[in-house]
């Protein structure tokens, strides 16, 4: 195993799930996939995000999940989602993760209601009893619960969390969290917006679409955070057309097809997800065959 000093950092993969027609968990396609991602060059993976369909698993298919990406590819290497509707809950998932070897995970806010400040701050709380470094995962589009530059700042002051998926789309947030809590490193959460958060100052993502293309994501990546705008903005750009499905509702069923172009193994999704419209499919068909022809991998 390869010790990294903060695991959290990289180019983290939010992992889609590969499930067989059956739509049971293909367990041995999913610890080839993390091994695969890994030789690509990315950093490591985030199994049971709402990418991997975690709220579609039973208790028992979630800890495999783990488990499963830990004997692929080391702990170290692996930052469960833990969201839950119970801080407990929560609390159990994070203690899970780190009996499995893993040293950071990603907690939402509450998000069965919209919870005020006070807790939210509680929630991580009790998720920091686990003793796991987490990052905070800001979605409040989905949750309708929204970590704010101040109230990240608190909880970062508090010692509960150590860094943020930061998703809102919202550029100019990196910079009043910088100023607010200058220690909390800041990951890019949504794939659309790699290149204006890299320049911004974040020091990780948290991605969606190198499940499909590895390779140029991370050559996308390097560029963006080197600063090097020669390399960065036409990969971007060619990327772009892709990257942007990770902030739509039908993120999963997007990337999971673009998997399946690209020779991976993607496969259905569970319900309530329903697979996508022609119109979707076409504009996805279309843009990762491009992609696919130009090069990018």
């Amino acid at each position: 195993m390869t010790t990294r000093v903060k695991p959290w950092r990289g180019v983290m993969v939010a992992t889609a799930l590969p499930l067989r027609d059956d739509l049971s968990v293909d367990f041995d396609a999913y610890a080839e996939h993390c091994r695969w991602l890994v030789a690509g060059g990315c950093d490591g993976v985030v199994p049971n995000g709402s990418l991997g369909e975690y709220q579609t698993l039973t208790p028992e298919e979630r800890a495999k999940v783990v488990e499963t990406a830990v004997a692929a590819i080391g702990g170290d290497r692996v930052m469960p989602g833990i969201a839950a509707y119970g801080a407990g809950e929560a609390r159990r998932w994070a203690e899970q993760a780190r009996d499995a070897g893993c040293q950071a995970v990603m907690l939402l806010p509450p998000n069965a209601y919209r919870a005020d400040e006070r807790i939210v701050v509680e929630h991580y709380r009790e998720v920091a009893k686990a003793g796991v470094p987490v990052v905070a995962y800001n979605n409040p589009l989905d949750t309708k619960v929204d970590l704010t530059p101040a109230l990240l700042a608190r909880l970062h002051a508090e010692g509960l969390i150590v860094a943020v998926k930061e998703f809102t789309g919202d550029v100019r947030r990196a910079y009043e969290i910088a100023e607010l809590a200058p220690e909390l490193d800041l990951l890019v959460g949504s794939d659309d917006v790699l290149l204006e958060l890299a320049l911004a100052g974040a020091v990780g993502w948290v991605a969606g679409y190198p499940n499909a293309l590895p390779e140029s994501s991370v050559a996308l990546y390097k560029a963006a955070l080197a600063g090097d705008l020669t390399t960065a903005l036409p990969l971007y750009r060619a990327l772009h057309p892709l990257l942007r499905w990770d902030s739509k509702t039908v993120f999963v069923q997007a990337i999971k097809l673009s998997m399946d172009l690209a020779g991976r193994k993607g496969g259905p999704c569970r319900p309530p997800r329903l697979p996508l419209v022609a119109e979707e499919e076409a504009l996805v068909r279309a843009a990762t065959e491009k992609a696919l022809a130009e090069g990018l991998r």
